[in-house]
Parts: C-alpha cells; structure tokens; sequence
C-alpha cells in the first residue's frame, strides 16, 4: 500500500523559512510527478508547486509563491521537498503532498508574529 507522510510544518515568524518533507512507502516514486497543495479552512485546495517525474527536470509554481519556494525531489530516498523562504501571512494552510490520485494527511504551516 502506498503512503504519503508530510513533515516539516510548524510556527514560523513573517519572512522565516521552513522545509516540507513527503516520504512516499510502498510504490515506485521516480516513474511519477508530484506536487505540493495547500487549503485554508473554508476555500479550495490550491496547486502550489510541482514537479515532473525522473529527474524532476520540470517544475511549475502557482504566482504567488514563484520566487520564494522551491519544489525538489530526491528519487533514492522517495521523498520530495518544498523549500518554503520569505515566508507570509497568506502562506498559512495545511500543506498536502500528491502523488496521482493519492494525498497525505497533510502538514500544517502556520505564517504569524
């Protein structure tokens, strides 16, 4: 069975940095993209970063966050990242790592003085 485990979320001041972490367990990981999303209570899951399978060659951001994160994966150890600097007020949500149609449980990033 395949899994997907986030770590790395936590209370950080307005312009601090954190490191998301999503293991993946029990399934090939380089043969697929996978993505970093966020939600605020009450809206829409949103896209915030992805990258292609392989070599993660490829990686997209949603324009609010272009600039200061940085999606990246490491294939032996099947776990991908997102470097997350200058860090917002509107950066707050739980972060959610994706892999097809599979999510974790989420991590929860709190931006706040």
């Amino acid at each position: 069975q395949v899994q997907l485990v986030e770590s790395g979320g936590g209370l950080v001041q307005p312009g601090g940095s954190l490191r998301l972490s999503c293991k993946v367990s029990g399934g090939i990981f380089s043969i697929y993209a996978m993505g970093w999303y966020r939600q605020v209570p009450g809206k829409q899951r949103e896209v915030v970063a992805t990258i292609s399978n392989g070599s993660g060659g490829n990686t997209n951001y949603a324009d609010s966050v272009k600039g200061r994160f940085t999606i990246s994966r490491d294939n032996a150890a099947k776990t991908v990242y997102l470097q997350m600097n200058n860090l917002k007020p509107d950066d707050t949500a739980v972060y959610y790592c994706n892999m097809r149609s599979l999510w974790g449980k989420g991590t929860l990033v709190t931006v706040s003085s």
